[in-house]
């Protein structure tokens, strides 16, 4: 089963929601990335500023120590200075020599890691091979990253010993004021994503508005009937384009229309002189051969030649009725019927066509009393009187009748029900039931429900049925509501 697609503005809606989410992801992702690169640079920065306020500090205590400026005299040099210096910067450090083994510390040990009493090889390895002669290793701490920088520090361009300052990455302010941004742009962007829905609706319905215009004329356009153009100010270059289109088409349309409708007729009316021409030649046949029988058989002296003559002339009255009967149901279906309007109780005047079947049990079922119609009084006898005849021929002899005339009312509509139990309409015949000269009887010329559909569309009502083998057949007649 094939999935209903999404309208076109329901699309737009959804994908101006869905960039304004995007957005507001992206930029988050953004921000969250931002932020880590500034912390990130932040702690580099701080470290350096450390870096170079200890070296500063070394450096100072060098120049002034009385001690012979060796590497082995480091310990010596900084036995006091190392604590002094520590609470002057207010950062722990630790020097060791250039082999790597620790000299002096501020401290033992640096949160959960231990105090290295050597530097590792790949640490000297990355010391020796720098140009700076710096290197900075990262580890992770159950605290925390923690960042170590080693510096090969010296005096006049001798090196002595290697600094090296553990650093503790203190991203706790960061994270809150990060935490806190984002929250503020999520409330932000909840307000916003409110505004784009509001936006995107007015939009979507502004943008597809048009070609709801366009669409409802293109179902509302029809052949047989004299369509509208579309108007539309204010559109855009596409939408116009579309219009102008459909405007072209409305005009080859009705120019189509109006040579299928000459066509038509003309086609109806050389069917309508071939079935005329036929149907009169049926009794023209038994005319010309009673004439010519009379006319051999003529015998003034026969004294039973009034009696002949009699019956000659009932054969001929008889065909000239039939032949009169024939002109007079193809002039009724050609001839439409007049816009004749009146009001007046439906129910009666459905009461009087009912009479005249004496011989035929009807049941007649009116919703009301009283339902008042604006039609022609003579026409709905002249719809009713065919349904029914129609409905006695459909009921078999052996079958009992059962023949019902319904009228009732909806919110718009009268409604007229005529059913019956009948043998039912075929289903190859169910297409054909309204075309004219078709029919399914032995006699009759296939007339009567095109003349009542006739009728039917000159006030605007449709007419419809429903038919089951063998049970009967339902036909439905709806009118609007004055």
């Amino acid at each position: 089963m094939a999935q209903k697609k999404l309208s076109l503005r329901s699309r737009i809606f959804l994908y101006m929601i869905l960039l304004v989410f995007l957005a507001s992801i992206l930029i988050a992702a953004v921000t969250i990335y931002q932020y880590n690169e500034q912390s990130k640079e932040y702690n580099l920065q701080r470290l350096e500023r450390k870096e170079k306020q200890l070296l500063k500090s070394i450096q100072y205590e060098l120049n002034e120590t009385t001690y012979a400026r060796e590497t082995e005299k480091l310990a010596l040099i900084f036995k006091s200075k190392i604590y002094e210096i520590r609470e002057t910067l207010n950062v722990h450090f630790n020097i060791y020599d250039l082999e790597g083994n620790l000299v002096k510390s501020t401290r033992q040990s640096f949160g959960n890691t231990a105090l290295l009493n050597c530097i590792p090889a790949e640490i000297l390895n990355g010391i020796n091979t720098s140009i700076d002669k710096r290197f900075v290793k990262v580890s992770e701490t159950l605290d925390g990253s923690v960042q170590s920088s080693y510096i090969i520090f010296g005096f006049k361009s001798k090196p002595l010993g290697i600094l090296n300052i553990p650093y503790f990455e203190d991203d706790s302010f960061n994270d809150k004021e990060l935490k806190e941004f984002l929250i503020r742009l999520g409330y932000a962007y909840f307000i916003m994503l409110l505004i784009a829905i509001l936006f995107a609706y007015f939009i979507s319905k502004y943008i597809t508005k048009s070609l709801k215009t366009i669409s409802d004329k293109m179902n509302k356009t029809r052949l047989e009937e004299r369509n509208e153009k579309i108007e539309l100010k204010g559109a855009s270059q596409e939408i116009s384009v579309l219009i102008a289109s459909y405007n072209s088409m409305i005009d080859k349309l009705e120019d189509s229309a109006v040579k299928l409708a000459t066509s038509e007729r003309e086609q109806a009316w050389r069917e309508m002189a071939k079935q005329v021409a036929h149907e009169i030649k049926n009794p023209l046949t038994p005319m010309r051969l009673s004439v010519q029988s009379f006319q051999r058989k003529f015998d003034p002296n026969d004294e039973a030649i009034h009696k002949k003559v009699d019956e000659y002339s009932k054969t001929l009255i008889q065909q000239i009725d039939t032949m009169s009967a024939i002109a007079s149901a193809f002039s009724s279906f050609a001839k439409m019927p007049a816009q004749k309007s009146e009001q007046f109780n439906a129910v009666e005047v459905i009461q009087l066509a009912l009479d005249i079947f004496t011989d035929t049990p009807i049941i007649y079922k009116p919703a009301k009393p009283i339902i008042t119609v604006n039609l022609d009084r003579t026409q709905l006898i002249r719809m009713v009187t065919n349904l029914i005849k129609n409905a006695i021929q459909a009921i078999p002899e052996e079958r009992e009748p059962n023949i019902s005339v319904a009228i009732k009312l909806d919110k718009f509509n009268v409604i007229i029900e005529v059913s019956d139990n009948g043998i039912g309409i075929l289903e190859e015949n169910k297409a054909r039931i309204f075309e004219p000269k078709f029919t399914t009887k032995t006699s009759g010329m296939g007339l009567g429900l095109p003349i009542i559909k006739n009728i039917v569309k000159t006030f605007k009502g449709t007419i419809t049925f429903t038919s089951v083998k063998n049970e009967g057949t339902v036909f439905k007649i709806t009118f609007p509501k004055n």
